[in-house]
């Protein structure tokens, strides 16, 4: 009897092992499952570094021409929705702007590219583009190579000041400017200089920074002392990039009867060409302008404006 009973228990024990085995598989099973997809969330929110940014940035931008293709070429506007046509005048194989006032002007922040830095860049994009665009580009004056930072008003958003505001804005600017140190940038070997492809006539080269304030958080510095700018802003915080040439219309050999790929091959050669000339290229910016561009795009045109320029003082109050 007593042996009898020893057997039932042992049969009622192995009976609830078998129906408890599934249910703590099934919970293991349940909270590795959980673990590995709280892991990837946090890894996922792990913020990344301004550099981090800025580069997934310019990746993006630079895969346009390859899933866009010369977009730029077609659709004659500037990178603000301004028309070349109403931009430049091309007449007997020259090239003119048609300066027009800015009503009212434009108030750019800007840190300036030195004529020390601006110059061997300048001769390097002639060199390579003007065989090809020689009567249908606009180089950028290589005296106003320049980074746009922070507008306090611009034409999408246009936020009139009396002469007293902008006196005010511009020491509220130059107050930031002291506490900025020197900017040192390099050209990445890799990335990247190209056309804006989507709706932008502008040959733009994108830089990462070495040293110095980082320009998200100089563009941070510069929101709160200027409230009445507008929100939105015409250029993703972290960019830091100057535009070299405006491509005004086809190249001398023109494209419209080729295929897609050799004209995506075309310019993928341009672009190797210049980045192999200005790639580990480095420079340091001291100033930081506040620019009235009384005609419309003065700083890309060689039109009329006033500029007040403040020296990067590195100041630590």
């Amino acid at each position: 009897m007593l042996t009898y009973l020893r057997m039932a228990r042992v049969r009622n024990w192995w009976s609830n092992s078998r129906a408890v085995v599934p249910i703590w598989v099934i919970s293991a099973i349940l909270f590795y499952s959980l673990l590995q997809l709280a892991l990837r969330n946090s890894s996922s929110d792990k913020p990344i570094s301004n550099q981090e940014q800025r580069s997934r940035l310019y990746d993006k931008m630079s895969r346009d021409l390859d899933e866009h293709g010369a977009a730029f070429l077609k659709h004659g506007e500037t990178s603000q929705s301004l028309s070349l046509s109403d931009l430049f005048t091309i007449k007997d194989g020259s090239v003119t702007p048609n300066l027009k006032a800015a009503i009212p002007p434009v108030r750019a922040n800007v840190l300036y590219l030195s004529p020390q830095y601006s110059i061997p860049i300048s001769k390097a994009v002639r060199s390579i583009f003007l065989p090809h665009f020689d009567k249908m580009i606009w180089f950028q004056n290589s005296t106003m190579y320049h980074f746009s930072m922070f507008h306090a008003s611009h034409h999408i958003t246009p936020v009139p000041a009396t002469e007293e505001e902008i006196e005010a804005e511009a020491n509220a600017v130059k107050a930031v400017a002291e506490g900025l140190c020197p900017l040192k940038f390099y050209s990445p070997q890799l990335n990247k200089s190209y056309p804006n492809s989507m709706a932008s006539a502008s040959w733009i080269h994108f830089l990462q920074v070495v040293s110095g304030m980082d320009p998200i958080t100089i563009r941070a510095k510069l929101r709160p002392v200027l409230p009445r700018a507008p929100e939105k802003q015409l250029y993703d915080a972290a960019i830091l990039h100057t535009s070299f040439a405006r491509l005004l219309g086809q190249p001398n050999a023109s494209l419209e009867e080729a295929d897609k790929t050799s004209e995506l091959q075309f310019f993928h050669d341009l672009v190797t060409q210049l980045n192999n000339q200005i790639h580990g290229f480095q420079a340091t910016v001291t100033e930081l302008w506040y620019v009235e561009e009384l005609d419309v795009l003065a700083l890309a045109l060689d039109g009329r404006m006033k500029v007040h320029k403040f020296q990067l003082g590195c100041s630590k109050t």
